[in-house]
């Protein structure tokens, strides 16, 4: 039988710390400490080459259940959908008007950090309501 392994999510963008914090605040992860020795992450980065100062971020899940997100800054900028996003689960267990009052009030924080609305999908026989987004590089991913 094979063993379960831990994940790490990827996100490539073009500012690793900016889109590594908005996740933060999405998901209720944390940034790590800086690296021993070091008072801040921007003391950290003026040690670096300047090529890889701010070139990467991740962030985690405080409990440890959560799979840890890292943000690595890469030179093109994002053209197409993302064959991959995340589902943010804030309606689970939640039907009808009150899951689409959930999934509107998470909308609207995140909006308010930088996010931007796509579209509501509705619930069909299959499927329970959700909304897509794109976060502030405009990497999507749904509220479900």
């Amino acid at each position: 039988m094979a063993s379960v392994k831990q994940i790490q999510v990827t996100f490539d963008c073009a500012e690793p710390e900016r889109v590594a914090r908005f996740w933060c605040e999405l998901l209720g992860y944390v940034a790590p400490p800086p690296p021993e020795g070091f008072a801040s992450w921007d003391e950290f980065n003026r040690t670096l080459p300047p090529e890889r100062q701010g070139s990467a971020f991740a962030c985690s899940d405080p409990s440890g259940v959560g799979p840890r997100l890292y943000f690595q800054r890469v030179p093109e900028g994002k053209v197409v959908k993302n064959r991959v996003h995340l589902d943010v689960r804030v309606g689970t267990g939640l039907v009808g008007e009150e899951r689409l009052a959930a999934l509107e009030a998470e909308c609207a924080r995140l909006v308010a950090l930088g996010a931007v609305r796509g579209r509501l999908l509705l619930a069909d026989g299959d499927n329970e309501s959700c909304l897509v987004m794109q976060d502030i590089e405009g990497n999507e991913f749904c509220l479900a």
